[in-house]
């Protein structure tokens, strides 16, 4: 069963996310390792195409451990996406918009965005970790 989304009017429309997923008691709860993306085929591509590229493959390994636990994308509660450039991240927005609809449809967990000095890969430009209730 589903986390259920919990979006309280007064504190306006959520866009892209949920402000928060409530669990139900009977729920088991995975927590996802910090993901990369960073792919062998990122060399030479304008920098906008390599960070959708390395989100799309984030996204794709936090759902194969989702999966590899008995889960589907519904069942993301939270994720916590970190990045090496916010103005690239904006820029890239609906190139994103885009790789999300593909792998998660209209499911939004409740959701931040931090960007970072460096990640532990110098090639990556993004890491996503969440977490899912099954």
């Amino acid at each position: 069963m589903s986390p259920q989304a919990i979006n309280p009017p007064d504190l306006g429309p959520a866009s892209g996310f949920s402000h928060g997923r409530l669990a139900h008691r009977e729920g088991r709860v995975l927590f996802v390792a910090g993901q990369i993306g960073v792919m062998s085929t990122d060399a030479g591509a304008p920098t906008e195409e390599i960070l959708v590229a390395q989100f799309g493959e984030a996204v794709r390994r936090v759902l194969r451990v989702v999966q590899a636990a008995g889960g589907d994308p519904q069942d993301l509660a939270r994720m916590t996406v970190f990045v090496t450039n916010m103005e690239l991240y904006r820029k890239s927005r609906k190139a994103i918009g885009v790789v999300w609809k593909v792998q998660l449809g209209s499911h939004y967990p409740a959701m931040s965005l931090v960007e970072v000095k460096s990640l532990v890969d110098p090639q990556a430009l993004i890491e996503i970790e969440a977490t899912a209730v099954i």
